[in-house]
């Protein structure tokens, strides 16, 4: 059962997001960025970071989401044969999930993602958290990227 109206759940959402906003301003690791991380940005068509926060887990996330499913499986492909070096850093590795179909658009996705069970957006008391959940495992997984980026782009426009 669902104790916020529409409304209301927006609202948190967006609170939510603007105190995570604020939050990375103020990360010494990010402060001094222009743009706190790459998400979107990764220079390589279908591939792509994201968070993301439900009612019962967060995720930090590397999202293969190409149209092309070839594509978009050449791509894991490629990122598995470099596991040992996009896990770097994360005591229990990540989660390799082949096929997810996304709820908010039904897009067909390859997802790389750590997990934070037991997380949930609704409750503000653990929004600090969650937070540090955030931050800390996405610099991990852009720093991990960032030393095979060329080699992934140059394989994927080949």
């Amino acid at each position: 059962m669902n104790l916020y109206s529409k409304a209301e759940i927006k609202a948190l959402n967006g609170k939510f997001w603007e105190l995570f906003r604020q939050r990375c301003k103020a990360h010494p690791k990010l402060r001094d960025k222009k743009k706190n991380f790459i998400l979107h940005r990764t220079k390589i068509r279908g591939i792509a970071f994201r968070f993301e926060i439900t009612r019962t887990d967060a995720k930090v996330m590397l999202e293969l989401h190409h149209r092309n499913e070839d594509t978009r499986l050449k791509a894991f492909e490629l990122l598995d044969n470099y596991k040992s070096i996009i896990e770097n850093g994360f005591e229990n590795g990540l989660i390799w999930e082949f096929y997810h179909q996304r709820e908010d658009s039904g897009q067909e996705v390859c997802r790389i993602y750590t997990l934070m069970k037991g997380a949930n957006i609704h409750e503000q008391t653990k929004w600090p958290e969650i937070y540090n959940f955030f931050i800390d495992n996405m610099l991990q997984l852009e720093d991990n990227f960032n030393e095979i980026s060329d080699i992934i782009r140059e394989a994927l426009q080949g």
